[in-house]
């Protein structure tokens, strides 16, 4: 079956959306992507909806996040729209579609979780039946709702030696792991490129920092990195998420742009060392997506600070880019046959378990 998956993730940056063929199991067929920019207005617009909805107790309506919702939905069909006309595709070619939306706030510790986006509006634009709101379910039966990606990644690792380890490096940074006994583990390891971007964009005058040039000519403050360490959050065991706003860019002020970029690249890096510290084995390489591997200076911490091979998942063929938006697609197609997408061992729900709602025009 042919596939979109659409992603709009914690980096804030834009869409991505994959089309793939695949059974939702074991056949897994790249055909087509493409990446979608947020401009630096509905950038704003985005980050101001994940601020108050943070600050609600519950999903309730807001006028500002209902506005953000409608434009966000609207970009999506745009996307959508591109992919088909650079495939050569068209919408009766493609059985289902993986909306994701965008998480404006995550709460799994108060029972809920919020991906705004229209399904239904989505549907209707193209006629293409459409899997959305893919968390909620997991978070109501008592799982983190995150990560879900690693269902996708165990059908992608099958060849890999084991065990194996894929590392998500977006705003938030996740890992999955698959045992040698075929155990699948994960969970978010904490900040990735969020604190970074929002770093240069209040300090910088940039959207990120490219290549990770500003941290490579900062030097670290242990003093401060081993302040933010101290968060109990880091060593509580899996399963665990994070929202992107639980940590915020206070705790490097004061730096020079250079230093507080190379603080908080190190954070990344020794969040993640800590997380590995929590997986079953220590696996041999660490396998990164996401456009946190596009970061030379993060990924030299990365590798320093773990003690493993850390490389990007390209090496094995894979697209890192694509990586999420393709794993929604293959999540979609799951949906639709009532097989699982999220396990005892990802999000700690109490069974294997599908998600999702079903939208159909």
């Amino acid at each position: 079956m042919l596939a979109i998956g659409l992603m709009s993730g914690t980096s804030r940056d834009g869409i991505d959306a994959a089309l793939i063929e695949t059974d939702g199991e074991g056949a897994v067929t790249p055909v087509a992507f493409h990446a979608m920019a947020y401009d630096d207005g509905f950038r704003l617009r985005l980050a101001e909806a994940c601020a108050r909805a943070m600050g609600m107790a519950k999903r309730d309506f807001e006028p500002l996040i209902a506005s953000v919702e409608a434009e966000l939905t609207e970009r999506h069909v745009q996307a959508v729209a591109d992919l088909l006309g650079r495939s050569g595709h068209i919408a009766e070619d493609v059985g289902v579609i993986g909306f994701h939306g965008h998480t404006v706030a995550h709460r799994p510790e108060w029972g809920w979780t919020w991906q705004i986006g229209d399904g239904a509006a989505l549907a209707g634009a193209f006629g293409i039946p459409v899997a959305g709101d893919l968390r909620s379910a997991d978070v109501a039966a008592g799982g983190q709702g995150a990560p879900l990606l690693p269902v996708y990644h165990r059908a992608l690792a099958e060849r890999l030696d084991k065990p194996a380890a894929v590392l998500n490096l977006g705003g938030v940074a996740n890992i999955t792991f698959i045992g040698s006994d075929g155990t699948l583990v994960a969970f978010d390891t904490g900040m990735a490129s969020g604190l970074i971007d929002n770093w240069m964009q209040a300090h910088g005058g940039a959207a990120f920092d490219a290549g990770g040039a500003t941290a490579a000519s900062g030097r670290v403050d242990e003093t401060r990195l081993g302040a933010m360490m101290a968060d109990a959050w880091f060593d509580a065991p899996p399963p665990k998420s994070i929202d992107r706003e639980r940590f915020g860019i206070d705790a490097v002020r004061g730096l020079s742009l250079e230093d507080g970029a190379a603080t908080l690249t190190a954070f990344t890096a020794a969040t993640v060392a800590r997380g590995v510290d929590h997986l079953p084995e220590r696996p041999a390489a660490i396998h990164v997506a996401g456009g946190g591997r596009h970061n030379a200076t993060l990924m030299a911490m990365l590798a320093e600070r773990i003690g493993a091979d850390v490389r990007p998942v390209d090496g094995l063929g894979w697209d890192g880019d694509a990586l999420e938006a393709q794993g929604f697609a293959y999540m979609a197609v799951r949906c639709l046959k009532g097989l699982p997408i999220s396990f005892p061992g990802t999000t700690g729900v109490p069974r294997p378990m599908t998600g999702g709602e079903l939208f159909r025009a």
